[in-house]
């Protein structure tokens, strides 16, 4: 039996292949979306609402990447970001916001953010920017000016 996965849709492969993915935002409604969105492409391992749910849960979890809002209660998605890093976590994180200021994209970047997608624009970049972050490239959703 061919396993490599060669031939076979990707919704029919084994979730062992897909990358491992952290969702945090604290809007029950956005996380559910992201959720159907993703599903079919990776493995969506957890959901957390606030930033220091965020740390604990990626720290015991260890995903491949992490999608995260920035406005969180108890820790910021920046904030979350830098305590991420201090702690070694290699997971890359996707900013999904509803901000579309360059500065924040700044914050995000400087942080360790590598895909910065506006919520407006989840459904046409939030993939490419997921893959773009795994091959460690950055994404910007292009609304952002």
């Amino acid at each position: 039996m061919d396993r490599s996965g060669l031939g076979v849709p990707e919704e029919e492969r084994p979730n062992m292949a897909r990358p491992r993915i952290l969702l945090a935002d604290d809007h029950h409604p956005v996380l559910a979306r992201v959720l159907s969105l993703l599903q079919p492409h990776f493995e969506v391992i957890g959901m957390v609402n606030d930033g220091k749910s965020l740390v604990s849960e990626a720290q015991r979890l260890q995903p491949d990447v992490i999608v995260l809002d920035i406005a969180m209660p108890l820790l910021t998605g920046i904030e979350a970001a830098r305590e991420l890093h201090k702690a070694g976590s290699r997971a890359k994180l996707v900013f999904l916001t509803i901000h579309q200021d360059p500065a924040f994209v700044r914050g995000c970047f400087a942080e360790g953010g590598l895909g910065y997608v506006t919520k407006s624009r989840l459904v046409s970049d939030l993939i490419p920017a997921i893959h773009e972050a795994l091959s460690n490239h950055t994404f910007v959703s292009p609304s952002v000016r």
